[in-house]
């Protein structure tokens, strides 16, 4: 929108009522042939029926069509043209209005005899000068239209964007919980039994009474962490059983069911932590989720690889054979898996290759923990 439309938005309704009657008025007063009372007085109405062209839009159209006998181009007739079109949404009722406001326009005043053709001159001229308001009031109808159809898209969007951050928080909710079940309480569980076989075993009183307060306080600390995790699960999603996390035994079932062509090499020494094995099963999913969807019909290749002390894996796959399909993405996949390898002090590097392919390659310490 240009800065004198904004500014002639922001000028008060009533004063603009105001100056196109006064506009509409100074044009009679100039350019008006018949100044009998009966050419002044309905040039008048017409004139001062403008200030009601928003309510009455036909009707002021009807008041204003005598003056167009007496003008051959009456700024009162176009306005209100202009106005209906805006307001309006009957094409057939425009262009009876139109055709009305050419025939106005073009009947020879006062009534005598006139040239048939130059009439039909007038008649052409005053369509189109009749059409213009109108083509320009339904552009403005449109484009009122369109806003309105952006502003109700911004607000989907919006609100798609609220339910992906509630799915997004649900789910790492439930992960939260998940992860609090198998690690958290495992260890807490451990440190129970430890403290309880503890307190059996010794014949030191203080060391018997230190072992029956940690094996009390990991029995707290378990059935708190329950209620926590079942808290979590519940506002996470709905409550399913707690599943393990994958590691590096799941990875031959997970390149097979990929929906790829997939082939997975190397292996990785047994020393590899739980969470280094997670990292590197995570990396492989993502990687293959991304074949599928942006490089249909490509071979990927899965490789573990040990170097030094460190380990890793490189997902590789060749140019798409077909074109992708447009499938929604939330773009946070990499990054996600970079932030976790930063965390396990390793990196993440992604990017294409020459052969017009893609190379996710995690690398990670053999002593990440």
């Amino acid at each position: 929108m240009s800065r004198a439309a904004a500014a002639w938005k922001r000028v008060p309704t009533p004063v603009v009522d105001v100056l196109l009657v006064a506009v509409a008025a100074l044009d009679v007063w100039l350019n008006t042939w018949e100044n009998t009372r009966f050419g002044v007085f309905p040039a008048a109405v017409g004139c001062a029926a403008l200030a009601f062209r928003r309510r009455f839009p036909l009707a002021v159209f009807l008041l204003t069509l005598p003056i167009a006998l007496t003008q051959d181009v009456a700024v009162a007739v176009l306005v209100a043209l202009f106005t209906l079109a805006e307001r309006s949404r009957n094409r057939r009722l425009l262009a009876v209005c139109i055709a009305l406001a050419a025939v106005a326009g073009s009947v020879p005043w006062p009534l005598a005899e006139a040239d048939r053709t130059m009439t039909l001159v007038f008649f052409v001229y005053g369509l189109a000068t009749s059409a213009t308001p109108v083509l320009f009031g339904q552009l403005l109808q449109a484009q009122r239209d369109l806003a309105r159809r952006l502003d109700e898209i911004e607000e989907a969007r919006e609100h798609e964007q609220a339910l992906h951050a509630q799915a997004v928080l649900a789910r790492e909710r439930a992960q939260l919980a998940r992860e609090m079940h198998d690690v958290v309480s495992h260890q807490v569980s451990l440190i129970a039994v430890r403290a309880g076989a503890l307190q059996v075993a010794t014949k030191d009183d203080n060391t018997k009474e230190a072992a029956r307060t940690i094996r009390s306080l990991s029995v707290t600390t378990l059935d708190e962490l329950r209620t926590m995790v079942t808290l979590l699960r519940a506002s996470g999603g709905r409550a399913t059983e707690l599943t393990p996390q994958p590691t590096l035994a799941d990875l031959h079932k997970l390149v097979e069911s990929s929906g790829t062509h997939a082939e997975l090499t190397g292996d990785l020494p047994d020393a590899v932590g739980t969470p280094a094995q997670r990292a590197v099963y995570r990396t492989v999913q993502e990687a293959l989720t991304n074949v599928r969807k942006h490089a249909p019909g490509a071979v990927a290749r899965v490789e573990l690889w040990q170097k030094g002390d460190d380990v890793g894996v490189t997902v590789t796959n060749t140019a798409p054979t077909r074109p992708s399909l447009s499938l929604p993405g939330s773009q946070q996949g990499l990054i996600g898996l970079r932030e976790r390898a930063e965390i396990l002090h390793g990196a993440l590097e992604s990017g294409p290759t020459a052969e017009g392919g893609y190379r996710v390659r995690l690398r990670l310490p053999l002593s990440a923990d």
